[in-house]
């Protein structure tokens, strides 16, 4: 059967590729992919099927066929870097925020209790106009990555 998505990669692309193989300097995942559009180059003469590729260089042929279409469909910086990731969320508390929450933790709890509970940073970070809204999960998280201890 014939491959859907063939690689003709330009002397351009095949000298960039080498050389980004050569130098060693890149990420292995940039590198591998890098590999797998050399090895699919169909101009070179020789044709690699996916699953000779796959086993040379320790990857799916899935991988193989996904750096092919994306190098087809969407040229040779798309089949080498990672796609951007749709589906992130924002953060809420950005450093500016992190760290008016790690000062207001460190302070004096509010009159009457011993000390602060997530839903009481939570609400005085509102309540300051910090940030819009803030669940405690989310002030909880932030303060477990940070090194001060508020007790």
């Amino acid at each position: 059967m014939a491959k859907r998505y063939r690689v003709d990669l330009t002397l351009e692309e095949r000298g960039e590729l080498k050389g980004l193989v050569s130098k060693g300097k890149s990420s292995a995942l940039k590198q591998t992919r890098a590999r797998i559009l050399l090895m699919c180059d169909e101009s070179e003469g020789r044709k690699w099927t996916d699953a000779e590729v796959a086993e040379a260089l320790s990857a799916g042929t899935a991988t193989v066929g996904r750096v092919r279409r994306r190098f087809v469909e969407e040229g040779l910086e798309a089949a080498l870097n990672r796609k951007e990731q749709k589906r992130r969320k924002a953060k809420v508390l950005d450093g500016e925020a992190e760290a008016r929450l790690v000062a207001i933790a460190c302070g004096d709890p509010p009159e009457g209790r011993a000390t602060w509970t997530l839903r009481l940073l939570a609400d005085r970070l509102v309540e300051l106009e910090v940030v819009e809204s803030v669940c405690p999960e989310t002030v909880r998280k932030t303060l477990k990555k940070t090194v001060s201890s508020p007790g």
